[in-house]
This record gives C-alpha cells, sequence and structure tokens, in this order.
C-alpha cells in the first residue's frame, strides 16, 4: 500500500522526530511511503485568522501536490481536518471543488488510519511508564477520530494509560489564539497541566505537535517531570 506523508509545518520545523517515527511505523505495517518536497503549509493559520483569499494559494498548491497519491497520512489530527475543510472552501468552483473532495475523501490521521484502513490495533511497541493522553479539539470534534489513538495505545507493552481530567478542554493553543490572546492561554495551558499532574502520570501523549509544543513548553518552564511524547514516537517504541 501506497502512502503520500503529510508531514505538517509544526513537525517539519520543531519535532523532525515525529515524521521519522512516522515513516517508520507505517513502513513496519507494511505501507511503502512517499514524501512529495512540494507540500507546503495547509493554509490553515491563514485560513482561521480570516484570510481566506491568501490561504487559497497554498491550499491549491496542496491538491496538486497530492492529487495523484492513493492515501494521504498526517501525524496531526488538525492538519488532516483542514484538508476536509478543503472542499467548503472551494464549494461552488467549478475546478477545485471535486479536487477538494477528492484529496479530503483519501487523507488520514496517523492512528485513524492504522487502525481503519490497515485495520491493525497493535504496532507492536513497548513502552514502560504510567501516561495520559490529551485529546485534541480539532482532532477529536471536528475530525471526529476519538477511540483509534486510546486503542493502539491500551496495546502498546508496559504502558499504563490513565484518562485526563477534563479531558474536552482546550490547552490554550488554538493556532493563533495563543498568540493573540496570550493571557487566556496561559491560564488554559495552566490548567491542562494541573490536570496532567493529577493523573500521576510521567508521561503526556499527544497527536498534535501545536497542543504538545504549547503543553511541553508550560512543562518545561514550571520545571515538572513530565516527558512529553507525540504518540508516533510511542507508537514507534521499543523500550
Amino acid at each position: 500500500m501506497k502512502v503520500t506523508l503529510f508531514v505538517t509545518c509544526l513537525v517539519d520545523m520543531f519535532q523532525g522526530d515525529v515524521g521519522k517515527a512516522t515513516v517508520e511505523v507505517l513502513e513496519r505495517l507494511g505501507c511503502e511511503i512517499e514524501f512529495p518536497e512540494s507540500q507546503v503549509c495547509c493554509g490553515q493559520p491563514a485560513y482561521n485568522s480570516g484570510y481566506v483569499k491568501e490561504s487559497k494559494e497554498a491550499m491549491k498548491r496542496m491538491i496538486k501536490t497530492f492529487e495523484h497519491a492513493e492515501y494521504v497520512v498526517a501525524p496531526s489530527g488538525s492538519c488532516a481536518y483542514m484538508f476536509t475543510e478543503y472542499p467548503h472552501v472551494f464549494k461552488g468552483d467549478p475546478v477545485w471543488e471535486l479536487k477538494a473532495k477528492a484529496l479530503a475523501n483519501k487523507t488520514y490521521e496517523l492512528t485513524e488510519f492504522i487502525v481503519e484502513v490497515l485495520k491493525v490495533e497493535d504496532v507492536g511497541a513497548k513502552l514502560e511508564g504510567k501516561a495520559t493522553f490529551h485529546t485534541s479539539c480539532h482532532m477529536t470534534r471536528l475530525l471526529g477520530v476519538k477511540e483509534a489513538p486510546m486503542k493502539l495505545l491500551s496495546n502498546v507493552e508496559g504502558l499504563q494509560v490513565t484518562e485526563l481530567p477534563e479531558k474536552e478542554k482546550c490547552c490554550g493553543f488554538g493556532g493563533t489564539f495563543s498568540v493573540k490572546m496570550a493571557q487566556i492561554s496561559e491560564q488554559m495551558v495552566d490548567e491542562k497541566v494541573q490536570h496532567v499532574e493529577e493523573t500521576q502520570a510521567d508521561i503526556l501523549i499527544g497527536a498534535d505537535a501545536g497542543c504538545l509544543l504549547n503543553i511541553g513548553g508550560r512543562i518545561d518552564r514550571k520545571g515538572k517531570p513530565i516527558k512529553v511524547m507525540h504518540i508516533a514516537e510511542v507508537l514507534n517504541s521499543q523500550l
């Protein structure tokens, strides 16, 4: 099965190891990985800030980039969701609407792809520790991926997963929200860190780089002994 990797901006610029882990997990599951170097930002930051016209240029480039892919897989629920928003953005466009729908229909978040398409719930991962999982807003509420990551984590040998209190609450990142509303964002992420501490977990796992950078940065500034890991890294672990 051929998989085309949509690596996302944050993974490309800040979390390269997540991209590597994603490729290694998928290859171990029998996938052939393609990585088109022409990919850019999906346009979400500009689109969510109201710059719809400007964001369309990036969207068109991404549609062209992945036009011939069999499956598109991203280690991010937020960015994968943005592709599913493209048909709405180009609604009524005689050229781009159908192309946008085609891309949306073959795009998957990593854990969604493993569980729903590959039909795998145990990737053979091993990791000792007590963990909790942050459910990111776009991935759960908009993309609708809720069960897949938990199914995969439940089969990681040596890993004990405790449910995060008030997991449905945003961590305060929200893309440009954390910049425009910094004081509110700070209070939100402080509350999230508090709930992580309540679980007594030594590992915080998530599936969106933005959330993990936000929560992880706050954990680091507060000097908390909690390791932050993307779920791709957990699934690729053999410790």
